[in-house]
């Protein structure tokens, strides 16, 4: 039974840690990075000072809005299962912190809070944030017929680059697409490393990923190759934005790091899934959104 009678603080974080808010940090980088090619392209265009608080602001609460809302629903669907593994067993929902239709009435509001927000952006992102909700909720589903749920969820998070230069433009653009395929790639492969904790669970209840389908082994090849894409979309980013030297810097960075996450997770050893997922992928999208946006500005 959820538990009562706890603080605000204390319930605000139970939240914080249902839909794994440290997590942004995989995709806020590179929304940043939409957001600033954006306001370079105002600029260009223009207008003087195109920066914007307010609109700053409202990327910001879209991000946070659309990625509640997908983590907590996803908590919420696979509660059965999280309770069966024991890996997953302590989660909010599973261990009874936070009930199963507080987490449903949770990522209810944050999606109409989404909505909402998209509204007094612009006309594109309000219409698109239906189609936005969709793919973000949807990813939840797939785990139970297809072992591309890994590749959805890279669908989910790519549209932070795309959609932050949407809601400063209110148009698309070819090189934010660049990073979206990045995004899309990377996220896809770290996720396959991270699954490999599970598949031996996931084959166990007929659930679908790379690793239960592939094995260990077969599984991290994809991830190596999905990798290897991610890396050539932020080198054809570089080339077709015609970025300032400051760009490859990070890009270098970001790559080497790539392959620095596949010398951690081996066939034989896969004690430092961890590592590779949150540390080190952190670390490569702050510090590649970080040079980029430099590089951008710097271009500009």
């Amino acid at each position: 039974m959820e538990s009562v009678g706890t603080s605000p603080l204390r319930r605000l974080k139970d939240y914080l840690s249902l839909v794994k808010f440290s997590h942004t940090i995989f995709a806020l980088p590179f929304a940043l990075i939409g957001f600033t090619l954006g306001t370079i392209e105002l600029k260009l265009s223009g207008q003087a000072d195109p920066f914007q608080w307010p609109l700053f602001v409202k990327m910001l609460l879209c991000m946070v809005f659309a990625r509640s809302a997908a983590m907590s629903f996803n908590r919420y669907l696979d509660r059965a299962f999280d309770a069966k593994n024991p890996r997953t067993a302590q989660r909010e929902i599973p261990a009874g912190v936070i009930s199963p239709g507080s987490a449903l009435g949770f990522t209810i509001v944050n999606c109409v809070l989404f909505v909402v927000t998209t509204w007094f952006i612009n006309p594109a992102c309000f219409w698109l944030s239906f189609v936005a909700l969709f793919v973000v909720l949807f990813y939840s589903y797939t785990k139970r017929f297809t072992a591309l749920c890994h590749l959805v969820l890279g669908v989910g998070l790519s549209l932070s680059p795309i959609g932050a230069y949407l809601a400063v433009t209110g148009k698309f653009a070819l090189l934010p697409l660049f990073f979206s395929f990045s995004v899309i790639t990377w996220v896809s492969g770290f996720d396959i490393i991270y699954a490999l904790q599970d598949e031996e669970f996931d084959r166990s209840q007929q659930l679908h990923s790379i690793p239960a389908a592939l094995g260990v082994r077969r599984a991290l090849n994809v991830s190596s190759i999905l990798h290897v894409f991610s890396a050539l979309f932020v080198i054809g980013a570089g080339i077709y934005g015609h970025l300032h030297f400051v760009y490859w810097l990070g890009a270098a960075f970001y790559c080497a790091l790539l392959v620095y996450q596949h010398r951690l997770v081996k066939p034989e050893d896969l004690s430092k899934v961890g590592i590779a997922f949150a540390n080190t992928n952190g670390l490569a999208s702050v510090v590649f959104a970080a040079f980029t946006i430099i590089a951008v500005l710097l271009g500009g």
